[in-house]
């Protein structure tokens, strides 16, 4: 499967999606009926082995690795990899209808420091077909180590603390109108461009500061269809095939889908993907666009 490519643009279209003119009737009507993205949740939470995947990360963090590799760089990976082989998941409704995007946005929120009173940042990362683990890793570690160097936030979080210091009415009115040109898919792309509302999903690594993963409503606003909360690492008593009890590592993981751009089995099998590559990490150092050849029961 080759990754996805820029399209050109059609009438009909947005400068961040493609409208999916040949989608299921139901999927077509439901944008209708159900309009408010929240109103169209599905969660979904999984327990996921990983001892092979933090034997794999053990191997890579050499002593003279140049950069640690992370569980939470992983799982960027991995959600690359799959929105790149289940392209529905990449979809998003706006307007009342439905879009393809043709870009792969990973977006999550890093703090400055590790204290109460820290400000934090959004970050993105934009997946491109050549990159790997390695690559996704060293462009993460650069992207947090200069941001906490930094004094100020980046673009989007200025925006959002100008807008902060709007009085109410004001504000009030600006909002409405971002709703507006949202709706028709006319938002400036300064207000897009590294807005985790706006990206393929949204990641919330609670597993850093040791919580359980939690359900998180999506948003109303914006495109973003897919949010997900990663927990903390937790060893499991499992009976093995052997009838010998092992103590394996897993991890629990919630996810908050539109149910508007897929049907839950296609839900389902985009999970059992992500498990097919937490047991299969030597995936990971493949480049994005090439296939991980997951044969579906």
């Amino acid at each position: 499967m080759s990754f996805i490519e820029k399209q050109p643009r059609k009438w009909g279209d947005r400068r961040d999606g493609v409208w999916v003119k040949d989608a299921p009737g139901l999927n077509v009507v439901m944008a209708s009926l159900f309009p408010k993205r929240a109103d169209c949740e599905v969660y979904l939470r999984q327990e996921i082995d990983i001892t092979e995947l933090l034997q794999y990360i053990d191997r890579k963090n050499t002593p003279d690795a140049p950069y640690k590799t992370t569980l939470f760089h992983c799982i960027v990976t991995m959600v690359a990899r799959v929105l790149n082989e289940r392209p529905f998941l990449n979809r998003f409704v706006q307007g009342r209808r439905i879009y393809q995007r043709d870009e792969i946005t990973v977006s999550f929120v890093a703090k400055r420091k590790f204290s109460d009173h820290s400000e934090e940042a959004l970050m993105q990362y934009t997946a491109r077909g050549e990159h790997t683990l390695s690559d996704i890793s060293r462009l993460i570690v650069g992207d947090v180590q200069q941001m906490r160097q930094e004094s100020k936030a980046n673009d989007i979080n200025k925006i959002i603390d100008a807008f902060g210091r709007l009085p109410r009415p004001v504000l009030m009115l600006i909002i409405h109108w971002i709703r507006v040109l949202d709706f028709w898919g006319k938002t400036p792309r300064f207000l897009q461009e590294g807005d985790s509302n706006c990206a393929s999903v949204l990641l919330s690594n609670l597993g850093s500061i040791q919580c359980p993963s939690v359900y998180h409503h999506l948003n109303n606003y914006g495109t973003n269809s897919v949010m997900i909360t990663i927990g903390a690492i937790h060893k499991v008593p499992v009976v093995g095939e052997d009838g010998q009890v092992q103590i394996r590592d897993y991890v629990d993981i919630g996810a908050t889908l539109d149910e508007r751009i897929a049907d839950g089995f296609y839900f389902a099998r985009s999970l059992k993907l992500i498990q097919h590559i937490c047991a299969h990490p030597e995936l990971l150092d493949r480049p994005l666009q090439e296939e991980s050849n997951y044969e579906y029961a």
